[in-house]
């Protein structure tokens, strides 16, 4: 019986998860927010500063389990894939992370993407209000194009194939 309602508190919660826009803030066909962002200790970058470019935006946590999951897929699938393309952008926040923790991260664990602190969540707060990992493509036009909160294969497989679809545009 514990099995059971184990169960179905996991996809409860994979339900509620799926089912963003109680907590998503961009929606898919609006303008994506504008902000900037230290792109480096002490110097800094816009959103606006890749317009005419597919840029992808990924929230995530160190601590969080399925962020943890999803970024092994995010360097192979994508930044290795795209990292050349000079139509693409990829922008990975941490979440309430500072540069010190987010560099650390990143050589723990091996990834050569670039990953960007977001320790007071400003940039977080524009996109949503809670959960991560957290995905937005944002069009050569600056619009979101697809959004996405947690991590799955399928959900994973659409990003792909929206970056692929926007990049060929």
């Amino acid at each position: 019986m514990k099995y059971f309602a184990t169960l179905f508190l996991i996809a409860a919660i994979g339900l509620q998860m799926r089912a963003q826009d109680s907590f998503t803030l961009a929606k898919i066909n609006s303008t994506a927010p504008a902000f900037s962002f230290e792109s480096s200790p002490g110097s800094s970058q816009q959103l606006s500063d890749f317009k005419g470019k597919v840029v992808l935006i990924t929230f995530f946590a160190t601590w969080c389990g399925p962020c943890r999951a999803e970024l092994p897929h995010v360097e192979k699938d994508i930044y290795k894939k795209y990292s050349d393309n000079p139509n693409f952008k990829l922008l990975i926040f941490g979440r309430e992370h500072d540069w010190e923790t987010v560099n650390k991260f990143k050589k723990d664990q091996g990834f050569t993407m670039p990953f960007y602190p977001d320790p007071e969540r400003k940039i977080f707060s524009l996109y949503a209000s809670q959960n991560i990992p957290r995905n937005f493509v944002i069009d050569k036009k600056g619009n979101i194009v697809y959004a996405s909160v947690g991590f799955n294969e399928e959900d994973f497989t659409k990003l792909k194939a929206e970056i692929e679809k926007q990049l060929k545009l």
